[in-house]
């Protein structure tokens, strides 16, 4: 299947489920990543607002760590930290999204990278949304070693996804059966 197709048949299956099995299902996936030592070990974690029934990270969220979220602008994004107290605004694709004015996060100051997905395979690639924003983030000299886990509801964790050249395996995988590393 095109990645096209598949992305658009992921996505449907997402949006059918129920709230209540997404909100079981997405408090599984927090639970595993709390008894991770990838995520224990970590002090600076960038992560996402779950958006059209994403796997939901909130329970995370609190002030034991230095959270990290992303503002898209033009064809980037920006990294701001956020605090369960802060507020947000919507950006440019319908996001909740730190202010501008918040603090900024370094590459340097990163320990490991929550990244949504459609879906992921067992090789540890990953299926984004066609807008590439990852897919460059994760190709810049700065980010290229960070520890990245791809967070995807177990239906959408494949055998194999179509790859292109400039794809880059993800350190992990979290979905609500478990965490799995992955041996690049």
């Amino acid at each position: 299947m095109e990645k096209k197709q598949l992305r658009r048949s992921l996505l449907n299956k997402r949006q059918l489920m129920l709230v209540e099995e997404w909100k079981q299902k997405s408090d599984r996936i927090c639970t595993h990543l709390l008894t991770s030592t990838l995520f224990t070990q970590a002090k600076t974690i960038l992560a996402y607002f779950s958006f059209r029934q994403e796997p939901d990270l909130s329970l995370l969220f609190d002030d034991s760590k230095i959270w990290g979220f992303p503002r898209c602008v033009g064809d980037s994004l920006y990294w701001h930290i956020w605090t369960p107290q802060d507020s947000l605004q919507i950006g440019v694709y319908g996001i909740s999204e730190p202010h501008p004015h918040a603090p900024t996060i370094e590459p340097a100051e990163v320990d490991l990278i929550f990244v949504p997905c459609v879906a992921c395979d067992y090789q540890g690639y990953r299926l984004g949304y066609g807008g590439g924003y990852y897919d460059r983030l994760l190709a810049a000299p700065e980010w290229a070693n960070k520890t990245t886990i791809g967070i995807v509801f177990d239906f959408a964790y494949l055998p194999q996804l179509p790859i292109e050249p400039w794809d880059k395996p993800l350190s992990a995988v979290c979905t609500e059966t478990g965490l799995i590393q992955i041996q690049n």
